[in-house]
């Protein structure tokens, strides 16, 4: 099937690039209280390229923090609605000094964007917006009923749009979601992924006593919470990796036979993914489980700092009165965070050691979410892929989380298309951030030829 839109983004294509670039040089980075005002920006940049576009109702909803911007364009009676769903903030830079090129100056090289945003999801926003844009021109109308809502908090657990969906606000009536913050399982392979780990994300401090001691003077009588904290992570899983916190495992669904078959079949070279993806000497986890197992469908604990003590420079001999680790479990189907964060907590405070006192905080949660491929919106995308990249559609899941994608599902009853762009190595939260250009240009067709079908 010819269509106009498409020719509008082919010809289009230098302009789009410059616009993505434009809105990748703001530092948008939503957990830094000095970039609030560029999140704002960014948030503003956002919506007057909408109204620029011929988006109808832009304006920004203000939150306890960054603003949501929402657009609407509502004139195809009896079609369905899709809300369009991205983010504009993105992660800190660090470490700076492993980037080639600086992460707020997109630069091109070998095929590739890179900056931070590029992929984690200013440039998947920007596959969103540009192929509404070609939609619009070439067109003058949409082949259905759309609206619009990108937040600024996703990189800071979305606390914002959360309490905005369960407001179940009338800007959010829609019959599906479409979410473009994932991935291809391979270059040049179409991807929908159709399921995602929730997570909960902790702190934990432990306390000893009222001040900071000299280690001489009271080393050996005196609890070191950092010592408590050490022993308490390490009851956490075992060397097989096996998670310890009781009746962690016991409302998991797991993956179906032909689900499993699906994902044998799939071009995974582990060897490839150990040395290009993760770096290590050897992969880790659970016995019996394939990687993409392990990474899709199994539950985790995972410590990710451990902030306080001395750290500087030269030597003090200081037992800290408090010690902190910053620990999340990524969660699978069946599961809840209320009652892992629950298990997690009783567990803790059991096993924590004589001599010191265990706070539990949960920082925030996201459930994780089984799409059923069974329904038209999936068939849909199924299709325009296939028309676009010429091969077929393969169904994976991610072991990262989208919370809001579980909030459209318990909220608005809304099923959610994961239909997105980036690759494994785009380095997403890491320096060398990047998109692959041919990406970004066959993101935005399969996009227009998605709504486009939905529509027909």
């Amino acid at each position: 099937m010819s269509s106009p839109a498409v020719a509008y983004a082919r010809q289009n294509q230098p302009r789009f690039l410059d616009e993505l670039k434009a809105l990748l040089r703001i530092p948008s980075i939503s957990t830094l209280p000095e970039h609030k005002g560029d999140c704002r920006h960014a948030a503003e940049v956002l919506a007057a390229d909408l109204s620029r576009i011929g988006m109808q109702n832009v304006r920004l909803i203000e939150t306890g923090g960054h603003p949501l911007v929402y657009a609407d364009w509502l004139h195809a009676t009896g079609k369905p609605t899709v809300l369009v769903y991205g983010h504009y903030d993105v992660q800190p830079p660090d470490p700076l000094d492993e980037w080639l090129s600086p992460p707020f100056e997109p630069t091109e090289r070998d095929g590739n964007i890179y900056a931070r945003g590029a992929v984690d999801d200013k440039g998947q926003v920007c596959v969103q917006m540009k192929a509404l844009e070609s939609l619009l021109a070439a067109n003058g109308s949409l082949p259905l009923n759309v609206r619009v809502i990108l937040e600024g908090e996703e990189e800071v657990g979305g606390e914002g749009i959360a309490a905005f969906v369960a407001s179940k606000a009338p800007e959010l009536k829609a019959d599906f979601a479409l979410v473009s913050d994932t991935e291809l399982f391979a270059p040049g392979l179409p991807t929908l992924c159709v399921g995602l780990r929730g997570m909960i994300y902790t702190e934990l401090e432990v306390r000893g006593a009222r001040t900071d001691l000299h280690s001489g003077m009271y080393g050996g009588a005196a609890p070191n919470p950092f010592i408590a904290l050490a022993q308490i992570l390490a009851r956490l899983k075992d060397e097989e990796g096996h998670i310890l916190i009781p009746g962690f495992y016991d409302d998991i669904i797991p993956p179906s036979p032909e689900e499993l078959a699906a994902w044998r079949s799939l071009p995974f070279d582990e060897e490839h993914y150990r040395i290009t993806e993760v770096g290590s000497r050897q992969l880790v986890g659970e016995g019996g489980f394939s990687v993409l197992e392990r990474t899709w469908a199994r539950p985790t604990v995972d410590v990710h700092g451990i902030p306080g003590g001395f750290t500087g420079a030269g030597a003090k001999t200081v037992i800290p009165a408090k010690a902190v680790a910053k620990v999340s479990m990524r969660l699978v189907p069946g599961m809840t965070p209320a009652k892992s964060f629950a298990l997690y907590k009783s567990y803790v405070e059991r096993i924590a050691p004589a001599g010191v006192d265990i706070e539990v905080r949960l920082i925030h949660s996201g459930d994780p979410c089984l799409i059923p491929v069974d329904n038209p919106y999936i068939q849909a995308a199924t299709l325009a892929l296939h028309e676009v990249w010429g091969k077929e559609t393969v169904f994976i899941r991610s072991g990262g989380s989208i919370p809001i994608v579980g909030d459209f599902a318990r909220h608005l009853g809304l099923p959610s298309v994961m239909m997105g762009f980036g690759l494994p190595d785009d380095n997403l939260h890491a320096p060398n951030e990047k998109f692959h250009l041919k990406n970004f240009e066959l993101g935005i067709e399969s996009v227009i030829r998605f709504l486009e079908e939905v529509g027909r």
